[in-house]
């Protein structure tokens, strides 16, 4: 198949595919006329290579997963690399988890100081405004 063919069926653009093929994720193939061929393992690696990057994955992150295929293998994850990445990436996972939970119990610390501190004023903390009274006329 040809580029255009390969991009719409992996639902990219051949502007990805090219750039794909210069950092060598996809093969450089050339039929007679001089295009660019591609075949259904092509659509396979490009499906894992996108699969990953919706994932959070780099382009870089999923060169393993595309050799994997490329020797054979029925999956991408199925070799010793891909399982590293996986590794590597639980643990990136992990790490932004541990500092997003940080985050959101000092923001929680916050809010609960600032809603003591709007009942403290008699303000209701559903949103209301505080009264300000400098500019009301008796």
């Amino acid at each position: 198949m040809r580029i255009g063919e390969l991009a719409a069926r992996a639902g990219t653009t051949t502007r990805a595919l090219r750039y794909y093929e210069s950092r060598g994720l996809l093969p450089a193939r050339r039929g007679g006329n001089g295009y660019r061929t591609y075949d259904e393992d092509d659509l396979r690696a490009l499906r894992q290579i996108r699969t990953l990057q919706d994932f959070g994955f780099d382009l870089e992150e999923t060169r393993p997963f595309v050799e994997c295929l490329r020797a054979g293998h029925p999956e991408g994850d199925s070799c010793p690399a891909s399982i590293a990445v996986y590794r590597g990436k639980m643990a990136e996972l992990d790490a932004l988890i541990g500092e997003l939970t940080a985050v959101r119990e000092k923001v929680g610390a916050q809010l609960a100081r600032a809603e003591q501190a709007m009942e403290a004023l008699g303000v209701g903390s559903e949103g209301a405004e505080p009264r300000c009274e400098l500019g009301e006329t008796a």
